[in-house]
């Protein structure tokens, strides 16, 4: 009885063995059994994006969008002359998403970073020129945190003339004829806010441009503004150009009559009927040629919000990449996906910032909320696209494992019914 059992467990280990022999030939490397480890394992089943940021399992739309709204990947030719342009609004987190660009993606030539300088050089492969125009590669080359209506009038033509200079031929010149050059550049540059470019992705000479930018929630951005004012921040270098030149003080007047406004209380901040922290968000992601520029008398106040309010959602529905700063890790994940490239290290969430620290009640809340109100739309209708676009693309990508693992199925059941063929002819 002994020796039966024996040999009836001699017959199941030979088995095993067989077994294992048959799958080394049908898929000789480690990615089949690599997928079914992963499957088994309970880390499979937990989703690194949905626990950073607390997002609900199930989310539940608010608006219609198109397919065509929610899929974003664009064919980023990094070697050939597209450029992304990176439209910075203050106190959004784009410092952060700034660095990210600049020091922490998988480049074939990543960018040269130097130690103590908050510029990189980001060139495109063999070639001397950026791929990339922001605040940490090409400085402030449209004016100091310049708006869309600014950098889609500006970009253009400096990029492009710093071409013509480069392919110009080489010749000496005096320190005179050096000012004249700069100096008429300077001009031709200027010359080009009178273009009226109001496409995202316009091209020029064969050059795309994608455009990009960081949203935050309205009332937190607005004490972060609040605080880095309080500190003595005043982006007086800002331009503010608009169909071809700056605010007079009448259309812009300054909140403070000195130098800064260091130290200026919440009430005194949320008091100046003219601060530009006001529904900061919308104003420099819309078309401000379409209301008049900075004029408040060329059309009513509820028709102008509604001008702005459209053409800021429009122009961020047609962004070929924006992301939100409550939602770190899916931030990552939609740029990666929308323009193919993949970051070194995964973005944190930080949700302890100066803005969180600030206790408010719900009285002042409900006031800042008020005077940021076309703010807190536009947030809205952006988290809510910025949801459906992640949840699009999770959908598109486990669509594609799934048509993978079938490929893979098929081909494992072709080997298996080959084996038996072979194993039924020899025998």
């Amino acid at each position: 009885m002994e020796d039966r059992s024996h040999k009836v467990l001699l017959a199941l280990v030979m088995l095993f063995l067989f077994a294992v022999i048959v799958l080394q030939y049908v898929c000789p490397g480690t990615e089949c059994q690599l997928l079914r480890l992963r499957a088994l394992s309970p880390a499979a089943a937990a989703d690194p994006y949905r626990a950073e940021d607390e997002t609900p399992a199930r989310f539940v739309p608010r608006f219609n969008f198109s397919a065509d709204d929610l899929l974003r990947r664009v064919d980023f030719n990094i070697k050939g002359d597209d450029l992304i342009v990176f439209l910075h609004i203050q106190k959004t987190g784009g410092t952060t998403f700034g660095r990210h660009l600049v020091r922490n993606i998988q480049l074939e030539q990543p960018c040269e970073c130097r130690a103590g300088q908050k510029k990189c050089t980001c060139h495109r492969p063999g070639k001397r020129e950026t791929w990339l125009f922001s605040r940490f590669s090409t400085g402030w080359s449209c004016g100091l945190h310049a708006d869309w209506t600014e950098l889609t009038n500006c970009v253009p033509s400096v990029v492009d003339s710093k071409k013509e200079v480069r392919l110009r031929p080489s010749s000496r010149m005096d320190t005179g004829e050096v000012r004249d050059a700069l100096s008429s550049q300077s001009r031709a540059v200027r010359n080009t806010w009178h273009t009226g470019l109001n496409a995202l992705f316009s091209s020029r000479l064969g050059r795309n441009f994608y455009y990009i930018t960081i949203l935050r929630d309205p009332v937190s951005r607005y004490l972060s503004e609040w605080r880095h004012v309080q500190r003595g921040a005043t982006w007086k270098a800002s331009l503010h150009v608009c169909d071809g030149r700056s605010p007079t003080t009448e259309e812009l007047p300054s909140c403070y009559t000195g130098d800064d406004w260091s130290g200026c209380s919440l009430q005194e901040f949320m008091d100046c009927p003219y601060n530009l922290a006001n529904n900061r968000q919308v104003r420099m992601l819309s078309d401000l040629s379409l209301v008049g520029c900075y004029n408040l008398s060329v059309m009513p106040e509820e028709q102008r919000n509604k001008v702005l309010l459209d053409s800021a959602k429009e122009n961020l529905k047609r962004m070929a990449f924006f992301g939100l700063t409550e939602f770190q890790r899916k931030t990552q994940y939609l740029f990666e996906k929308t323009f193919n490239m993949n970051f070194i290290s995964p973005f944190t969430q930080y949700n302890s910032t100066r803005a969180s620290s600030v206790e408010i009640d719900k009285q002042t809340q409900q006031r800042i909320e008020a005077l940021n109100f076309l703010d807190v739309e536009l947030y809205d209708y952006a988290k809510d696209l910025f949801l459906q676009r992640y949840q699009y693309m999770r959908q598109k990508e486990h669509q594609e494992a799934r048509r993978k693992r079938q490929e893979q199925r098929k081909i494992l059941r072709a080997k298996q019914a080959h084996l038996r063929e072979q194993g039924e002819n020899s025998s």
